[in-house]
């Protein structure tokens, strides 16, 4: 929902902004390929959630019932955040605009705030230890 919102707000900002447009050559096929970059990031973890016979329902942290460290969470704990941020780049890249471009931010504060901070809390009350480590190792984003 708040990846629709802020695609939203950044169509309407910039309708009512079009002075900060810029011109980026190939930007469609680039907004394309973000989007399979973005696409491919939600759904690799899930079959990396399945595999592990764990929940990949974000808004119930409490069924989680294995720790997944391997494949792509070896390079961000939060693939599918950043699949969903990198879809919201590509928007903004098919839009052309700069106010646009702060939907990126905007996406990753608001997640991180809400979702991802509470969800971290959970696990490593879950996983102790081993949740600690996974968070030395591997960074929240990228």
């Amino acid at each position: 929902m708040v990846m629709l919102l802020l695609g939203v707000f950044a169509w309407a900002a910039s309708s009512q902004l079009p002075a900060l447009s810029f011109h980026l050559p190939f930007s469609s096929l680039l907004a394309v390929a973000l989007v399979a970059v973005g696409v491919a990031l939600n759904l690799l973890p899930k079959l990396a959630f399945g595999r592990a016979r764990t929940t990949i329902n974000p808004l119930k942290p409490q069924t989680t019932t294995h720790l997944v460290t391997s494949g792509i969470f070896r390079y961000t704990r939060n693939p599918m955040y950043l699949g969903q941020s990198v879809i919201v780049l590509a928007w903004a890249v098919y839009l052309h605009n700069v106010v646009a471009l702060l939907a990126v931010p905007a996406f990753m504060l608001y997640i991180t705030r809400f979702q991802i901070l509470p969800e971290e809390r959970h696990l490593g009350a879950l996983f102790g230890d081993g949740f600690e480590a996974f968070c030395r190792w591997t960074r929240r984003w990228v």
